[in-house]
């Protein structure tokens, strides 16, 4: 029922992942199973066919005795091993059909084993054995019927046809033509086997960079307020009382809605495909980025109006805002900064500045914040400049588009 079940792409399963036969899904991690009912089933067909053969072959060639029987089981019987042996069972079955044909039995379904045999060394990889022994069956074959026939039974049998001979050789060039489209088949399956893996190992990557970024985003910058509100706590709990309490309780409102941010994170690994609880961020909360940063000490001026952009860009553009406010807190001496939105050419453009000094100081960062945004930016085909400005100061330019290209649907 698996092999035949319809997958997401509305086929059978075993369409996309291949066909049973050939052990291609355990090839690296199982041995080889034994094929028992097709090979009794084969058996059995080419010992029922060879005694309707024989009948029909009577005063032609030799009846069917217990030697015979023998060849064919034996013949049959060789298959079992095709899986874990092809080169030496494709020898061993064109071996006894020769020596089946060169005691003058009938001809008949005999030449199955051979093909099949034939058919799993070829999709196994084996093409030169298989060749081989397929072209050693037919020079056999055309030995024992233009010369050492006079030798062989049945007595007075005459030389074959050689429109006979070209029969057999068209059955050998078509078994070994049927078997390699069989192995270039069975090789597609297994490269598209491959990239689906890639494809899907590439997108759990990204899923998890993007976390990882949000994650790092969310807690950094709160982190970070929460830092400052506790210094400024802790210097005016016995001066300012009512000041420190100001301080506690925008470290609990941020601590809460940072809280809140990473649940919502955290929800899309426990749920994937459900829709978030909260709407994405984007800048139409730059005035609480704002309100947050004055709360830390820091004064942000804010130049142009947020346009409307898709959740993508408009996320990506919050982060790269809320990143860069976070690192002047951190990082500089500097307690005013501006932001600037522009847009023109099809491009949104953000600017960040601050009059620095640097300070050194660290709230506990890893160093991420500057690869997060160009991660954020590159992921969208924008970019990101960060550095020190001749004038003094650092400042942040990231360039987005506005409308972004999704060059990666082909893999979903």
């Amino acid at each position: 029922m698996d092999g035949q079940r319809a997958g997401r792409d509305g086929g059978p399963r075993w369409w996309r992942d291949g066909p049973p036969w050939g052990n291609h899904r355990g090839d690296e991690e199982h041995a080889p199973r034994w094929p028992w009912p097709s090979t009794v089933v084969i058996t059995a067909f080419v010992l029922a066919g060879s005694t309707f053969a024989a009948h029909a072959q009577e005063g032609e060639r030799v009846a069917l005795d217990p030697l015979a029987r023998v060849l064919l089981v034996l013949t049959g019987a060789a298959l079992l091993w095709r899986q874990r042996y092809p080169v030496a069972v494709v020898f061993a079955t064109a071996a006894t059909t020769l020596l089946y044909l060169g005691t003058g039995y009938p001809y008949g379904p005999v030449f199955l084993a051979v093909a099949v045999a034939c058919f799993g060394a070829v999709v196994a990889g084996h093409r030169r054995a298989a060749w081989t022994a397929m072209g050693a069956l037919w020079a056999g074959h055309a030995l024992m019927a233009h010369w050492l026939y006079r030798w062989l039974p049945p007595s007075g049998d005459s030389a074959a046809s050689w429109g006979q001979e070209l029969v057999i050789a068209t059955w050998a060039v078509a078994i070994v033509a049927l078997s390699e489209l069989a192995r270039a088949r069975r090789e597609q399956w297994a490269r598209e086997r491959a990239e689906r893996a890639q494809a899907a190992q590439r997108r759990a990557d990204e899923e998890r960079l993007r976390i990882a970024r949000e994650l790092h985003d969310v807690l950094a910058h709160s982190i970070s307020v929460i830092n400052v509100q506790a210094g400024v706590g802790l210097a005016l709990l016995d001066s300012d009382p009512e000041q420190a309490r100001t301080a506690l309780t925008t470290i609990k409102a941020k601590s809460k809605e940072a809280l809140g941010e990473v649940r919502q994170v955290l929800d899309t690994l426990r749920a994937p495909g459900d829709a978030p609880r909260a709407p994405a961020p984007g800048l139409g909360r730059l005035p609480e980025l704002v309100h947050e940063a004055a709360s830390a000490g820091l004064t942000v001026e804010v130049e142009g109006e947020p346009p409307r952009l898709a959740p993508g860009t408009d996320l990506a553009a919050f982060r790269i805002v809320q990143e860069a406010l976070t690192n002047v807190v951190r990082h500089s001496g500097s307690r005013h900064a501006r932001v600037h939105l522009g847009r023109g050419g099809g491009t949104l453009r953000l600017r960040i500045d601050d009059d620095g000094p640097a300070t050194g100081a660290d709230a506990g960062g890893g160093g991420n914040g500057l690869a997060g945004m160009r991660e954020r930016a590159a992921a969208l085909g924008g970019t990101i400049e960060a550095g020190p400005r001749p004038d003094g100061g650092f400042r942040v330019l990231a360039t987005l588009p506005l409308t972004v290209r999704h060059d990666k649907e082909e893999d979903r």
